[in-house]
């Protein structure tokens, strides 16, 4: 073998053996060099990588309480990846004005169509194309502490003569419990929002007007 060839290991071995017995100073230094490579490096990839497009999209500006009315005040618009965007995601603070939150959100999580109250919702939850929203306001105002988004109540109400029940609605989707707007305490009760076919909620709308509507947990 070339002696140049078969020296090569030894003087390798003698450098390696130079470097991990130098002095600290002479390591860390060393060390700092190769650390500050690297990040110049990676420095160099994250600049010629493309930006992601991105678009507006309306986020929670604070953590939002199940069942709330929102304002404008309420949401931010902010920058998102476009290939993140959830589907159904809302674009302008107007589109969430006014419109009821059917679960807690939390501060910076976007808005979509199925987080807020309404025919998307109402379709999602019933899994029914003609689904609507119809608010009961329950006879009982602590039956709404046992009630939450995804829950199945049958809604009942009096016969004329009190003598019994009459089922107005089966198998029923809860959305929301709205927040307390203090008329509970006046002993009208919470409201309540379900989810049925449309037809089936008209007639529960109407009932509700003029007689103490129920609910009994499925």
């Amino acid at each position: 073998m070339d002696e140049r060839v078969g020296g090569i290991a030894p003087r390798w071995r003698h450098r390696a053996g130079e470097f991990l017995h130098a002095p600290g100073w002479r390591l860390r230094a060393v060390l700092r060099r190769g650390l500050a490579l690297v990040l110049l490096v990676l420095a160099g990839i994250l600049a010629l990588t493309p930006a992601r497009p991105g678009v507006d999209v309306v986020v929670a500006g604070r953590d939002l309480p199940p069942g709330s009315t929102i304002s404008a005040a309420d949401v931010v618009l902010r920058s998102w990846p476009a290939d993140l965007v959830p589907a159904g995601v809302l674009r302008a603070t107007a589109d969430v004005d006014g419109r009821v939150l059917a679960g807690a959100a939390r501060a910076g999580e976007p808005l979509t169509d199925l987080r807020l109250a309404g025919p998307a919702l109402a379709a999602g939850a019933t899994g029914l194309p003609d689904a609507t929203g119809v608010p009961v306001r329950l006879a009982d105002p602590d039956v709404a502490a046992l009630l939450g988004p995804g829950s199945r109540v049958d809604v009942v109400t009096t016969a004329a003569d009190g003598a019994e029940a009459v089922l107005l609605a089966a198998d029923a989707v809860v959305l929301t419990v709205l927040a307390d707007d203090g008329r509970g305490a006046a002993g009208r009760g919470r409201l309540v929002l379900v989810a049925l076919p449309r037809e089936i909620a008209t007639r529960v709308a109407a009932a509700s007007l003029s007689a103490q509507v129920a609910v009994t947990l499925r």
